[in-house]
């Protein structure tokens, strides 16, 4: 059994990690909105909507896999966290399978990409043949389809597929240099100076807590 102090510690550094998470969202969110304010194409009208199914059909941008059949959810290319900086945009917004949103997230999660500039296209370059041990995302597409050079053909066709969806937003286009240029390191900065602010206020309140309501601990 863990020593109660040994749970403290880990709970500390998930209520960390969590406040610093939340805070990076929020300010992405925020972010987004105030750069698409004057854009003519807006997130949540059915304008976007109609781009969306006319690139994408009713199927994953992903997998392929067909809606109707599967638990779709929102998806963003370039994820919401301080690694990748997506904004939720025009061009960074579609609606994918949930398998590959949950499949995607080591990719958007790795501090260094090595197959990809960013999270959804390296996500699509596991083919196999490129990572030096079958890693989970080359199991999860080899699975979807067996015979290698299928498989190989259907990512590319999906990648120049998504690329061209992006490309048709010029005003996302024009900010994406700025944003993958400043945004990460500012966010990294963030997300480390939140963690501490997190960890002094948790041990402020404990003994707060401890001193007024007489519990020892």
């Amino acid at each position: 059994m863990k020593h109660p102090s040994s749970q403290l510690r880990t709970a500390t550094r998930r209520a960390k990690s969590d406040v610093a998470n939340k805070l990076i969202s929020m300010f992405l969110h925020e972010l987004s909105q105030s750069i698409s304010r004057t854009w003519k194409v807006k997130i949540g009208s059915a304008e976007y909507v109609e781009m969306v199914r006319e690139a994408f059909g009713n199927l994953c941008p992903y997998c392929s896999c067909e809606m109707a059949d599967a638990t779709f959810i929102v998806e963003h290319l370039d994820g919401m966290n301080r690694l990748r900086a997506g904004l939720h945009v025009p061009g960074n917004v579609l609606v994918a399978c949930k398998r590959c949103n949950n499949e995607k997230r080591r990719d958007d999660s790795l501090t260094v990409l090595s197959l990809a500039a960013s999270g959804w296209e390296s996500f699509l370059s596991h083919d196999g043949t490129r990572c030096k041990m079958l890693c989970p995302t080359c199991k999860y597409w080899a699975a979807r389809w067996s015979d290698e050079a299928e498989r190989k053909s259907r990512l590319s066709e999906n990648l120049l597929r998504i690329r061209l969806f992006r490309n048709r937003f010029e005003e996302f286009q024009t900010v994406l240099p700025a944003l993958h240029a400043t945004l990460p390191a500012l966010l990294a900065k963030s997300y480390l100076e939140c963690q501490v602010f997190a960890e002094t206020e948790i041990k402020s309140l404990l003994e707060r807590f401890r001193a007024t309501s007489g519990v020892q601990f």
